[in-house]
């Protein structure tokens, strides 16, 4: 996950949009309920870590995201996967902390969305910082260059509407290698490393409603799917 944006305020339900930038040959399931040992979590699921970059938990409402942070330290042999993060945040919200070992952990920004609440932890290999967030639209990124996204993109977002104001600033340009851009491509040492997902949620507790596109800066229409406590719908 290479961006998440937030909006937080009185008078209406948390607006997120995530955008999942990775090596466009890693595959992927786009969001469904696949972790049986978590029946009320919706995400997609990485195929090669089994893991998550945005998972939901219906009943709750909460979802939680992670980034990578590409220039702290690389994960130690054995460690856990950063994708185990946004399942456990989705299952036990703030608890997560106490339910994996982050010794040895790549560097990483987990995001958590509740109904009344934004929470952030930083990780950078040896420290965990944990942030609350004030109402208003928040831009995260992986750090480094792309902080510069958040100062380009911050205004635009603020002022678009969810979900139709939001996708079409992801459809407006195509991607570009250029770190402050919304969707991304780069070519580095033989591979290709861009945007494969975007997703708009829009979760209340009870009910989940998803729109999301593997070419999200493409003008058709994106998927769209929901979710109750009980029977999910597509």
């Amino acid at each position: 996950m290479c961006t998440v944006v937030v909006r937080r305020s009185a008078d209406r339900p948390v607006e997120v949009l995530a955008i999942r930038d990775e090596v466009t040959s890693r595959a992927f399931d786009v969001p469904d309920r696949w972790w049986p040992q978590f029946p009320d979590v919706v995400g997609g699921r990485d195929r090669l870590a089994g893991g998550t970059w945005c998972a939901t938990g219906v009943g709750s409402g909460v979802t939680a995201l992670v980034l990578n942070r590409y220039h702290d330290r690389p994960a130690a042999p054995g460690s856990p996967s950063r994708g185990v993060l946004p399942l456990l945040g989705a299952v036990h919200g703030t608890d997560w902390v106490s339910r994996v070992q982050l010794t040895g952990m790549a560097g990483f920004l987990l995001v958590l969305v509740s109904p009344a609440r934004l929470t952030t932890w930083l990780f950078d290999g040896d420290r965990l910082t944990e942030t609350e967030h004030a109402e208003g639209t928040h831009v995260m990124t992986s750090g480094g260059p792309e902080d510069r996204k958040a100062d380009r993109w911050r205004g635009a977002l603020a002022t678009a509407t969810f979900p139709d104001g939001w996708r079409g600033l992801v459809q407006a340009r195509p991607p570009a290698d250029d770190p402050s851009a919304l969707v991304v491509r780069h070519e580095r040492d033989g591979q290709v490393y861009g945007t494969v997902f975007a997703e708009l949620v829009d979760a209340r507790p009870g009910r989940l409603h998803l729109e999301y596109s593997r070419r999200p800066w493409t003008a058709g229409p994106w998927d769209t799917a929901a979710f109750g406590t009980s029977v999910p719908t597509s």
